[in-house]
């Protein structure tokens, strides 16, 4: 077998070595380690390979804690420790935006911490009768596979979401619709869990007593969802009390539906709104744009500083939710949301809007490039003079910090991720720009 040294990680949390002027992808290996590897795809350029042997560790590496791991495709980066994995993706934000988009932060910031364990408020689980396996199987994919993951436990999930899964096996394997029912999709908000059966057929009267049983037990909520996200309905408990989260700092909480985006992680959700509204610094008598809005998560926070914020999202059904969300939270009179398509925004279309003190952008992993084209030129000076960037994807952060700050006038005053998702290489980060000749906060 080869051996490598391995010299960093890249964005999948795969180890980077070199070999004869061919890079090597190692999968399970760490920067420092030399590792023993076995190939699974070569090409002229470079190798896809998995680690097969552990000469010297890593001072970073750790038991991973889910027996799982290596199986399931949920986590990537359990081996290596929790602070480590922040630096790691550090790392890659910044090497990104310079590769990518030509540009450096004048400050990085610190990373944003959270739980590392039981931190997953939303989850999609896949459903598999799978008679060589002993019967139904419920949680994520195995890794590069289809196939599901044979999980009695998630140590990602809350704890009590864990347990059920061998329950949910049990229900599962009793329905006349065992092999018409895919996905379950957990939403969990503040005292209630939401399972969603997404059912290809009509359940049967013993499997309406069955869900039933099962929710009153457990102390869960059922959903049904036959089509599309528009066909979601309550079944069990018809009374049950409504999803909902809080920022309690903002005096803010906010009902939403099982289907509706949320973030995953409440508690670092909160320290990432705290964080943007410092940046945005928003002043009592400014009208604010935030784009890509959702259920109103960061355009309530704003309003509650005294500003006039509009809040723009794509989907209809969200945006008459941010506007039941800003009434419930006595922030009607100074929100205003619009439903509009972003993603096709341009200068005419945004200028029609009228101008805007300071701007809050939180784009889908597909980022906000036709947005920031159309942000009006530098020497007009119309544009925003503030601008903070939530990201989920350090590609298209990147190119479009690259647009912003060599086509748009403005300097990239910071930039750090926020550690959304423990255990992953997904990386979450916040950027801060500011106009040339404007101010700090």
């Amino acid at each position: 077998m080869p051996i490598a040294t391995i010299e960093s990680l890249d964005y999948e949390g795969k180890g980077i070595a070199h070999i004869e002027g061919k890079t090597i992808f190692v999968e399970g290996a760490l920067t420092g380690e030399t590792v023993e590897f076995s190939s699974y795809r070569k090409k002229p350029s470079f190798e896809q390979a998995t680690t097969t042997r552990i000469i010297q560790a890593s001072s970073c590496r750790v038991t991973p804690k889910c027996p799982h791991f290596g199986v399931c495709g949920g986590c990537s980066m359990q081996h290596l420790d929790a602070s480590a994995q922040a630096a790691v993706k550090q790392r890659v934000l910044e090497e990104t935006l310079w590769h990518l988009g030509r540009v450096r932060p004048d400050v990085v910031f610190p990373a944003i911490y959270g739980p590392s364990w039981g931190y997953r408020y939303r989850a999609r689980l896949s459903v598999r009768n799978v008679l060589k396996k002993g019967g139904v199987l419920v949680g994520f994919h195995e890794k590069k596979s289809s196939f599901v993951a044979d999980m009695k436990r998630c140590e990602v999930l809350p704890r009590h979401v864990s347990d059920l899964l061998l329950p949910l096996r049990e229900l599962v394997a009793a329905l006349s619709i065992v092999d018409r029912l895919p996905q379950i999709e957990l939403a969990i908000g503040d005292g209630v869990t939401a399972l969603v059966l997404r059912i290809l057929e009509p359940l049967s009267p013993a499997d309406e007593v069955l869900l039933r049983a099962f929710a009153d037990e457990h102390g869960v909520q059922f959903w049904l969802q036959t089509k599309g996200p528009d066909t979601v309905h309550l079944f069990h408990p018809v009374d049950g009390a409504p999803l909902s989260y809080t920022l309690p700092e903002f005096g803010i909480r906010m009902p939403f539906r099982p289907t509706d985006f949320t973030q995953v992680n409440h508690a670092i959700n909160r320290v990432l709104v705290r964080k943007a509204l410092a940046l945005l610094d928003p002043q009592k008598g400014e009208r604010i744009a935030d784009m890509f809005c959702g259920l109103g998560n960061f355009t309530l926070p704003i309003a509650r500083s005294g500003a006039s914020v509009l809040g723009m999202e794509g989907s209809e059904a969200l945006v008459r939710r941010a506007r039941e969300n800003a009434a419930a939270n006595g922030l009607a009179d100074n929100t205003e949301f619009i439903a509009a398509n972003l993603f096709e925004m341009d200068a005419e279309q945004l200028a029609a809007l009228g101008g805007f003190d300071r701007m809050l952008i939180d784009p889908p992993r597909e980022g906000a490039i036709a947005l920031v084209k159309a942000l009006p030129d530098p020497e007009s000076g119309l544009a925003p003079k503030r601008i903070v960037y939530v990201s989920c994807n350090p590609a298209t952060l990147a190119r479009d910090a690259g647009v912003l700050t060599h086509e748009k006038g403005y300097v990239l005053k910071g930039a750090g991720i926020a550690n959304m998702f423990p255990h992953t290489s997904h990386v979450e980060s916040i950027a801060w720009f500011e106009r040339v000749g404007g101010e700090a906060p």
